[in-house]
């Protein structure tokens, strides 16, 4: 019986190891880091107050550290954790499996574009964690390079994926919550997307973001022959987790109306 039990444990670790991997790198690190940062809040192990934002503790002080675990850290385990988790993972996997497939070095180069800029930001404003805005960034590049994918958000309404963002800006306002951390993830967002998708098809335009030839060895490998994304409908998250799927067929209003497109729009 005891040999059984440790057989099947065996088999049920294999299956998850073999499931995580499967998430593409740059997803799997960033993900990652975010839930054992907040275990490590959780079991008292970190203080809050060592991971956030704070220019002079940063510049005076030299606790670099704050400049990444402010983007890490989503609150204690609850709905607000579980919300963004869920968001950033979805929309970050999609991302990397679809616009950026065999270019995770290129999503690297976003990351910290992204994280740079909303550092600068975050110096003229009252923030002091950025993961929430850089969530919000990724939803947005993703629903500009998607424009005719239909959302459905909780069943209560229906639209187009670039309404994505406000949508999730009103969500915010009816919370309660300051709508300056889902407009700095907008504004960011929109600028990445002006630059790398917009303005190089431009006349006379030009790719400013290059990203560094050490970037792209790290990161930038032969993807497996077997390798298959996920198929969106079986990625937890999205507007739809909150409906019955007795029948697929259903929720076809939920689901891109196309696969995903990776090449860019030019429309700003």
């Amino acid at each position: 019986m005891r040999i059984a039990k440790i057989k099947t444990n065996k088999m049920a670790y294999q299956t998850f190891q073999q499931e995580y991997m499967q998430i593409p790198v740059v997803t799997r690190l960033y993900t990652t880091a975010c839930v054992f940062t907040t275990a490590a809040v959780q079991l008292d192990v970190v203080n809050p107050f060592q991971l956030y934002f704070n220019p002079d503790l940063i510049f005076k002080h030299g606790q670099v550290w704050r400049l990444v675990t402010n983007f890490l850290f989503f609150g204690t385990f609850g709905f607000n954790f579980l919300f963004n988790m869920i968001f950033t993972y979805r929309y970050c996997r999609m991302l990397e499996e679809g616009s950026f497939r065999a270019r995770s070095a290129d999503f690297v180069l976003m990351f910290l574009f992204g994280g740079f800029l909303m550092t600068i930001i975050a110096l003229f404003v009252n923030l002091v964690f950025l993961g929430q805005a850089f969530t919000i960034m990724l939803v947005y590049v993703w629903s500009r390079r998607n424009l005719y994918v239909r959302m459905n958000f909780f069943g209560l309404m229906n639209f187009q994926a670039p309404f994505l963002p406000w949508v999730l800006l009103g969500f915010s306002l009816l919370l309660g919550n300051s709508v300056v951390v889902d407009l700095m993830g907008i504004a960011v967002g929109h600028i990445y997307y002006f630059l790398e998708d917009v303005f190089p098809q431009q006349p006379g335009g030009f790719r400013i973001l290059k990203t560094p030839q050490f970037i792209q060895t790290i990161f930038d490998r032969r993807e497996e022959p077997e390798y298959e994304p996920m198929p969106e409908a079986e990625r937890p998250g999205g507007f739809d987790f909150g409906q019955p799927r007795d029948n697929p067929g259903q929720q076809a209003d939920a689901e891109p109306a196309e696969p995903e497109r990776n090449e860019h729009e030019h429309n700003d």
